[in-house]
């Protein structure tokens, strides 16, 4: 799950969260995930587009809308940049250019939302320098961009209501335990049947699964969205617990058909003992049982055409 969780995908949680705080509006908006731009591999991570102009959003992250409106995410762990902001402003323009028709897109109805972790000081520094552009506080997390031809806003998620923008807000891998996560597991529960909320739940688990996964009162809607995880957290606990032992013998000498007798009287199979204590001898003397346990998994992913453990007798598998 550690590895999983370095190469988690937020963006696609994003389009979720975004349809999520929109969603009173959502008969209103056509939104578009990952919009491609030019017959190259060039794309927006959200444009989301009115279906009728002039109608005013009243949720507090689109009141900025007008018809066009192009959203650039930066995942918790990434920083807002100077390039991508001329980056994203170089999306407005292409779009605004790449059509049928002149005008067919009136570049007075673009708008720029960019959303991220933290507050993009640098950023905003060389805007007020370069472009001369002001930074207009609109309410918790939600700054304005002005001084340009085109509308354009910030939202920093860690700054925003909580009571306005729940989700949005929790759109990060450093819930902390207890009460904050009791509270977004009954939230999730109220929509356990939207798939919107799932992909967003799904996302926001993974990032913060090993605190997850000690939450004894995990609502049964996440029991039934991670079961396949919580199954294996399961079965890697017993597998631990049993590399521990054989370790313990090992580390007191104790001859590999001894061991084998001995777990074989406990109803293990001779192959599974032989082949955790062939790897454990590895990293003899310390015997690390994390390492031993990464080994194992490591050497069932690479398929080698043996046994391996988490097999239906309830070894360490590749998967």
């Amino acid at each position: 799950m550690e590895q999983e969780k370095r190469r988690l995908s937020w963006h696609p949680a994003f389009g979720a969260v975004l349809r999520i705080e929109l969603e009173k509006e959502l008969d209103l908006l056509e939104i578009v995930d990952e919009r491609q731009l030019t017959k190259e591999p060039l794309q927006m991570d959200v444009l989301v587009v009115k279906k009728e102009k002039g109608v005013r959003l009243e949720k507090n992250i689109g009141r900025i809308f007008k018809s066009y409106n192009i959203i650039e995410y930066k995942s918790p762990e990434d920083y807002l940049s100077i390039n991508d902001f001329y980056k994203v402003y170089a999306y407005a323009c292409l779009y605004q250019s790449d059509t049928d028709r002149v005008m067919e897109v009136d570049p007075e109805e673009i708008t720029l939302t960019f959303v991220c972790m933290r507050y993009p000081r640098k950023l905003l520094g060389h805007l007020k320098k370069a472009r001369g552009m002001k930074v207009s506080r609109q309410g918790d997390g939600i700054y304005y961009l002005e001084g340009d031809a085109l509308a354009m806003q910030l939202l920093v998620t860690r700054e925003l209501s909580e009571r306005d923008n729940y989700w949005l807000q929790h759109l990060r891998g450093n819930l902390k335990e207890g009460r904050e996560l009791q509270d977004l597991m009954e939230r999730y529960e109220r929509h356990r049947h939207s798939k919107w909320y799932q992909a967003a739940m799904d996302l926001i688990v993974r990032a913060n699964w090993d605190r997850m996964k000690e939450e004894k009162e995990m609502c049964e809607a996440l029991r039934e969205l991670f079961a396949d995880e919580l199954q294996e957290s399961k079965e890697q606990g017993e597998e631990t617990k049993l590399i521990s032992w054989i370790c313990a013998k090992l580390k007191k000498d104790k001859p590999i058909s001894a061991i084998i007798e001995d777990f074989g009287e406990l109803g293990e199979p001779e192959e599974k003992v032989s082949l955790i204590c062939e790897t454990a001898r590895r990293f003899a003397p310390d015997y690390d049982v994390d390492e031993i346990y990464a080994a194992l998994a490591e050497r069932g992913r690479r398929g080698t055409g043996e046994k391996q453990v988490n097999e239906p007798s309830g070894c360490v598998s590749g998967k």
